[in-house]
């Protein structure tokens, strides 16, 4: 009763709006004290201490910088307006360019809110001028966005790798094919448009000289690409960890910034300063959680779970159909870190108790975390893109926007969990 009664209140209080990390901290101190008594909590210094050990979790503010340099330096639109020009000319060429420089801001940074961002200032105003369908303008910026939290280095496989007691190295060398998948199922139904709905995604009209328009576009994608073969190359060489890998990607961003003449110390101060503030509260949020774990795992409710789950017909493929659709479901309402923090660590015991590879199991958490930043009502993709898009464009068309590619991305998670020995790689 504990562990439901623990749940229900913190459900309650995240859907009346209050703060992820101050909610579960404060229930679980509550609950804590009144069910268990003031001497379970004699144990939290010694948690806060392993998290603020933990050398795994020091790549999340790396990263962040890496990904917030990248940005204020101008990165995403070099990138974008020339991609976009280069490909324009094709029936959804924007839409595709859209999609190639998600994919590569999803390498090179990793932050699905500066992604989302960058090419809704950017891109939305090209296709909308250029006559786009709206729903579908909006849908493939939302979703190209969102690549970040598949495809490495992402923050979510970061924190998972941690909570699952994974190697991060191996959640990214795992992700790539699913991510790659992604990234052609996005393009392919663009194609697709473009050929049965031409006057949903048309071409854009250019005299620019095409020679001149692939060298600029080679300009601005080869030095991303080298520092994110850099980083991840490095991980998969087995030359560095990630952790190390990431304050090579930061050092790297800087570079960069100064090869687009995008560098100032104003700016390095104001990336300094977003990555604190972002840090914080992924970092707030664990320190919340883990009072929250504590708790739940004190009380026995971990065990009753446990043994409700094994006690169900089919076993492993019941628990993983279940635990998907608990995610999906809670991917309606709360944040991916909440998920990540709250739900897995329950999750993570049983999974071994079924001897389910735990790789495996990670990247299908991965995928799904990802559509809860696409799925209405309170996808924050449809959120970052109506902060950004024209007064004209209605909430309500970024939600038909997003369904074709929320019905892509699941099956390609279906993909995953049919067919592992192919598309994951260890």
């Amino acid at each position: 009763m504990v562990g439901v009664l623990l749940f229900i209140i913190a459900l309650f209080l995240l859907f009346a709006g209050y703060s992820v990390a101050y909610t579960f901290a404060g229930v679980s101190l509550i609950v804590g004290y009144i069910a268990l008594g003031p001497e379970l909590f004699e144990f939290m210094p010694y948690r806060i201490m392993s998290i603020m050990e933990n050398t795994t979790l020091m790549a999340i503010p790396m990263f962040i910088f890496m990904g917030v340099v990248l940005q204020k330096s101008g990165l995403a639109e070099r990138m974008l307006e020339s991609s976009a020009r280069l490909f324009g000319g094709m029936s959804g060429g924007v839409a595709i360019s859209t999609i190639v420089v998600g994919a590569l801001l999803a390498a090179s940074t990793g932050v699905v809110g500066a992604s989302v961002v960058a090419m809704g200032v950017i891109s939305l105003p090209v296709m909308l001028k250029n006559r786009y369908h709206e729903p579908t303008a909006t849908g493939v910026i939302c979703a190209s966005g969102t690549l970040g939290q598949i495809i490495p280095p992402s923050i979510i496989l970061i924190i998972l790798g941690d909570v699952m007691g994974i190697s991060v190295g191996d959640l990214f060398k795992a992700a790539i094919l699913p991510g790659v998948l992604l990234i052609v199922g996005y393009a392919v139904y663009i194609v697709i448009l473009g050929q049965f709905k031409p006057d949903f995604c048309p071409p854009l009209k250019s005299e620019e000289n095409k020679g001149a328009l692939i060298k600029r576009a080679l300009k601005d994608v080869i030095p991303p690409l080298i520092l994110i073969v850099a980083v991840l190359g490095s991980i998969f060489g087995g030359v560095a960890t990630p952790t190390e890998s990431s304050s090579l990607g930061a050092i790297g961003a800087i570079i960069l910034s100064i090869f687009y003449s995008g560098f100032s110390f104003v700016k390095l101060k104001s990336s300094s300063l977003e990555t604190v503030k972002v840090s914080s509260m992924i970092f707030a949020v664990l320190l919340g959680a883990t009072a929250f774990s504590m708790v739940f795992s004190y009380s026995g409710s971990d065990y009753l779970v446990e043994d409700f789950i094994l006690g169900l017909p089919g076993e492993k493929w019941t628990f993983i159909l279940l635990a998907m659709l608990a995610i999906l479901l809670l991917g309606f309402f709360i944040d991916f870190i909440e998920i990540a923090f709250l739900v897995v660590p329950i999750l993570a015991p049983i999974a071994v108790a079924l001897d389910i590879e735990m790789v495996w199991f990670a990247i299908l958490i991965a995928m799904n975390l990802q559509t809860s930043f696409l799925t209405p009502p309170f996808g924050f993709s449809l959120f970052y893109l109506k902060g950004v898009a024209p007064a004209a464009i209605k909430t309500t068309t970024i939600y038909k926007g997003v369904i074709p590619f929320i019905a892509i991305q699941i099956l390609v998670l279906l993909a995953v969990v049919l067919f592992p020995e192919y598309l994951i790689i260890y």
